[in-house]
């Protein structure tokens, strides 16, 4: 983990409100190392436990140049719910391509949360954490997530390829199943079933539901 966020997660500069925006190429990439560094003593310890002088260690920089950044430990969590939420949705975006059908659409979407979740299995912990820590971010992040459904559920109606009326319970249905297929799959694991099927298996119940026909 880590280093390995910084060239595929650039921070965006509406994903960090509690960051005191870089204005050089530098200390982007010093932000970037924090909010990496706080993602994983947050993941491990939890916010309560976790401390500014760690995160700082782990980030390979002196505890003062943390305020440069933040001016507290609450401010570097909301800035850092805020920074995965994004890559969340920015996963899912970069898997959807022009042309693609409505259920083609949620399955690639799917799978792209699935492989971020596998690779970035601290995102359970503190989002989850955040519903106690912050809950306005907590709230956010799930509600930014289901209005983009609620956008694509519309979408594929307009298309002809869902039924009319899909909105905001399906949208939260369909997300509450994505959110626990990660847990289970990807968080959890124990290799049964590879992403890809995990992907077709919710895909086919979007399709088909539960009834026999």
């Amino acid at each position: 983990m880590g280093n390995t966020r910084e060239a595929a997660a650039p921070v965006a500069d509406d994903a960090s409100p509690d960051a005191k925006t870089p204005r050089t190429e530098r200390g982007r990439r010093t932000l970037r190392k924090l909010l990496d560094a706080a993602a994983e003593e947050f993941g491990e310890k939890g916010f309560h436990e976790a401390s500014v002088s760690s995160i700082t260690r782990r980030a390979g920089m002196a505890l003062g140049s943390f305020y440069t950044y933040f001016d507290s430990k609450d401010a570097l969590f909301r800035a850092l719910v805020a920074d995965m939420s994004e890559q969340v949705k920015s996963s899912a975006r970069s898997a959807i391509s022009e042309g693609m059908g409505a259920l083609e659409i949620e399955r690639a979407g799917l799978l792209a949360f699935l492989n971020f979740a596998a690779e970035h299995k601290e995102v359970y912990r503190i989002i989850d954490e955040a519903e106690f820590v912050d809950p306005a971010s907590y709230r956010e992040h799930y509600e930014t997530i289901a209005a983009r459904f609620v956008e694509r559920l519309q979408a594929g109606a307009a298309r002809g390829e869902f039924r009319d009326g899909l909105g905001e319970i399906e949208a939260w249905a369909m997300m509450g199943m994505n959110v626990f297929a990660g847990l289970r799959f990807a968080v959890w694991g124990r290799n049964d079933k590879s992403p890809e099927e995990v992907a077709d298996g919710v895909n086919r119940l979007l399709a088909e539901g539960l009834l026999r026909r």
